[in-house]
């Protein structure tokens, strides 16, 4: 692949470092590093001896994340890895609890912008979508291999696609003629597919289905659940967990979740006290999520549909789980 600059404009940095609040002698995670951008100014607010894990799974972020961080070289230790490994990361290194965690959902402009990777319905390329590209599965694969009905499946459940049923069936009709095998082939089956008034409006008509797919290959919701409860484990008491999502889908499981550690009893709510024994968790510090501003849409239209909710860690997970 030709070398291209990973330049990423991190999403919601003036409020990241608000709602984080980075201390001289903290130690923080950054689940999904990418470029480095959030993590140079963890590293920054945190000095002199604040200490920055990256973990991504792509080993071009990785790269540029090692070039834009080296100026903090001595407090920052990057690691190719999915953040659902991240219980064992931090075992190899030692570190029982840190004092706040980052997740940056999604996709970042240098993925999208680099066609090679597949992962645009603007250009040009092979149908990859892979995060990490040592993965053995390919958009590709997914498309040409699934049948119609797992197909449409994944394309409704992940894109949210109304479409979803009708774009399967012409992506298996027309798979029986040729692979299909590079982004514009997808694009044009999926403009075919949808009805012409449909097309008027809204978005891009790819780009549910590109959601879709790219969310399948990389199994981005099926580990994400377990993948934050874990991060909570791995909170001190008043640490903070940070989730930038940016869809309804991501955004959901985020909501959710907090909401359940942060309200826990399951007692019906005709009992006049709780007597589960199920105790908070969490304490959720944005109830409705915190958005972009204006000015920061109009700089970085990409950060448009960015959502940033924030948690802090209430006990110790022993107290709280009562010792499982």
């Amino acid at each position: 692949m030709e070398e291209r600059d990973f330049t990423h404009q991190p999403v919601l940095l003036e409020e990241v470092l608000a709602w984080l609040n980075p201390k001289s002698g903290g130690t923080y995670v950054d689940c999904t590093v990418g470029g480095g951008g959030h993590g140079a100014a963890i590293l920054e607010s945190s000095g002199p001896d604040g200490c920055l894990i990256g973990l991504d799974q792509d080993p071009h972020a990785l790269e540029a994340a090692a070039q834009r961080l080296a100026p903090y070289r001595e407090r920052v230790t990057l690691v190719r890895e999915n953040f659902i490994n991240l219980p064992r990361v931090l075992a190899e290194l030692g570190i029982p609890a840190v004092d706040g965690i980052l997740f940056d959902l999604g996709v970042s402009s240098p993925q999208l912008d680099i066609p090679e990777r597949g992962f645009s319905y603007h250009h040009e390329g092979p149908l990859d979508m892979r995060m990490d590209p040592t993965m053995h599965h390919t958009a590709a694969d997914l498309v040409n291999n699934l049948k119609e009905e797992e197909l449409a499946g994944i394309i409704a459940r992940y894109g949210e696609e109304r479409w979803a049923r009708r774009i399967a069936s012409f992506i298996v009709r027309k798979r029986q003629h040729q692979p299909i095998t590079t982004t514009s082939q997808l694009v044009e089956i999926i403009k075919e597919a949808i009805p012409a008034k449909s097309r008027r409006s809204g978005p891009h008509p790819a780009r549910r289905t590109f959601q879709a797919l790219r969310i399948a290959v990389n199994r981005e919701l099926e580990v994400l659940p377990e993948a934050l409860r874990q991060a909570v484990d791995l909170l001190l008491p008043g640490g903070r967990i940070l989730v930038i999502t940016f869809h309804s889908l991501e955004d959901r499981i985020v909501k959710k979740l907090f909401r359940q550690l942060a309200n826990p009893c399951v007692c019906p709510p005709s009992f006049p006290r709780c007597v589960c024994g199920q105790k908070p968790l969490l304490r959720v510090l944005t109830p409705g999520g915190v958005v972009p501003s204006e000015r920061e849409v109009n700089l970085n239209p990409r950060s448009r549909s960015a959502r940033l909710r924030v948690a802090e860690k209430l006990r110790s997970v022993l107290n709280a789980t009562g010792g499982e």
